[in-house]
Protein backbone atom coordinates (compact mmCIF):
# COMPACT_ATOMS: atom_id res chain seq x y z
CA UNK A 1 0.00 0.00 0.00
CA UNK A 2 1.22 3.34 -0.98
CA UNK A 3 1.89 6.09 1.24
CA UNK A 4 2.04 9.98 1.10
CA UNK A 5 5.62 10.73 0.12
CA UNK A 6 6.50 7.73 -0.99
CA UNK A 7 9.16 7.47 -3.62
CA UNK A 8 8.58 5.36 -6.50
CA UNK A 9 9.70 4.41 -10.39
CA UNK A 10 7.40 5.48 -13.03
CA UNK A 11 7.58 5.92 -16.63
CA UNK A 12 6.23 9.44 -17.62
CA UNK A 13 6.87 8.79 -21.07
CA UNK A 14 7.91 10.64 -23.63
CA UNK A 15 8.55 14.56 -22.64
CA UNK A 16 7.17 17.55 -24.94
CA UNK A 17 9.15 20.58 -24.55
CA UNK A 18 10.21 21.05 -20.88
CA UNK A 19 7.73 18.28 -19.60
CA UNK A 20 9.18 15.87 -16.82
CA UNK A 21 9.36 12.51 -18.56
CA UNK A 22 10.76 8.71 -19.33
CA UNK A 23 11.66 6.58 -16.46
CA UNK A 24 12.48 8.36 -13.02
CA UNK A 25 11.23 8.26 -9.36
CA UNK A 26 8.46 10.53 -8.54
CA UNK A 27 7.23 11.21 -4.59
CA UNK A 28 3.52 10.56 -4.29
CA UNK A 29 1.76 13.40 -2.95
CA UNK A 30 -1.58 12.16 -3.05
CA UNK A 31 -3.61 12.34 0.39
CA UNK A 32 -3.26 9.32 2.91
CA UNK A 33 -7.12 9.62 3.29
CA UNK A 34 -7.35 8.19 -0.67
CA UNK A 35 -3.89 6.84 -0.59
CA UNK A 36 -6.21 4.54 2.17
CA UNK A 37 -8.97 3.98 -0.37
CA UNK A 38 -6.45 2.48 -3.32
CA UNK A 39 -7.27 4.56 -5.89
CA UNK A 40 -6.84 3.99 -9.80
CA UNK A 41 -5.22 7.28 -10.14
CA UNK A 42 -2.80 9.49 -8.25
CA UNK A 43 -1.10 12.49 -8.13
CA UNK A 44 2.80 12.44 -8.29
CA UNK A 45 5.78 15.20 -8.59
CA UNK A 46 8.69 14.09 -10.60
CA UNK A 47 12.39 14.23 -8.95
CA UNK A 48 15.87 14.75 -10.57
CA UNK A 49 19.18 14.90 -9.94
CA UNK A 50 19.59 18.19 -11.53
CA UNK A 51 19.38 20.35 -9.19
CA UNK A 52 18.68 24.63 -10.59
CA UNK A 53 17.38 25.97 -6.99
CA UNK A 54 13.99 26.71 -8.30
CA UNK A 55 11.78 28.60 -5.82
CA UNK A 56 9.04 25.50 -7.65
CA UNK A 57 11.66 22.81 -6.14
CA UNK A 58 12.25 21.05 -2.95
CA UNK A 59 15.83 19.44 -2.65
CA UNK A 60 15.63 16.06 -1.13
CA UNK A 61 18.42 14.14 0.31
CA UNK A 62 18.99 10.66 -0.61
CA UNK A 63 19.59 8.62 2.98
CA UNK A 64 15.59 7.18 3.53
CA UNK A 65 14.23 8.29 0.44
CA UNK A 66 15.39 5.70 -1.40
CA UNK A 67 17.79 7.85 -4.37
CA UNK A 68 21.15 7.01 -5.43
CA UNK A 69 22.09 10.94 -5.10
CA UNK A 70 21.25 14.60 -3.33
CA UNK A 71 17.71 15.52 -6.03
CA UNK A 72 14.97 17.76 -6.99
CA UNK A 73 11.42 17.78 -6.44
CA UNK A 74 9.99 19.61 -9.50
CA UNK A 75 6.66 20.49 -8.02
CA UNK A 76 5.92 22.78 -11.10
CA UNK A 77 5.50 19.10 -12.95
CA UNK A 78 2.52 18.10 -10.72
CA UNK A 79 1.06 14.73 -12.54
CA UNK A 80 -1.64 12.70 -12.29
CA UNK A 81 -0.93 8.92 -13.11
CA UNK A 82 -2.24 5.94 -13.34
CA UNK A 83 -1.35 3.25 -10.06
CA UNK A 84 -0.73 0.35 -13.35
CA UNK A 85 2.29 2.83 -14.04
CA UNK A 86 3.91 2.46 -10.20
CA UNK A 87 6.79 0.41 -8.88
CA UNK A 88 7.56 -0.62 -5.67
CA UNK A 89 8.48 2.04 -3.23
CA UNK A 90 12.38 2.65 -2.75
CA UNK A 91 11.71 5.29 0.30
CA UNK A 92 10.05 7.74 1.55
CA UNK A 93 10.60 11.74 1.60
CA UNK A 94 9.84 11.80 5.00
CA UNK A 95 6.99 14.29 6.79
CA UNK A 96 9.12 17.73 6.16
CA UNK A 97 9.98 17.46 2.44
CA UNK A 98 6.43 16.17 1.99
CA UNK A 99 4.98 19.53 3.83
CA UNK A 100 7.17 21.35 1.76
CA UNK A 101 6.22 20.14 -1.44
CA UNK A 102 2.54 20.25 -0.82
CA UNK A 103 3.37 24.01 0.65
CA UNK A 104 4.61 24.70 -3.17
CA UNK A 105 1.86 23.28 -5.03
CA UNK A 106 -0.56 25.29 -3.21
CA UNK A 107 1.48 28.18 -3.75
CA UNK A 108 1.61 27.19 -7.26
CA UNK A 109 -2.20 26.61 -7.37
CA UNK A 110 -3.03 29.97 -5.14
CA UNK A 111 -4.38 27.99 -2.98
CA UNK A 112 -4.49 28.75 0.97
Amino acid sequence: MLISGDVVDVDLGVLLGSEAGFPRPVVVVTAQLILDQQPTVIQVVPLTSTIRNFRTEVTIEPQQSGLTQLSAAQCQHLRSISTARIGQPRGNVGTANLRSVREILALLMDLE
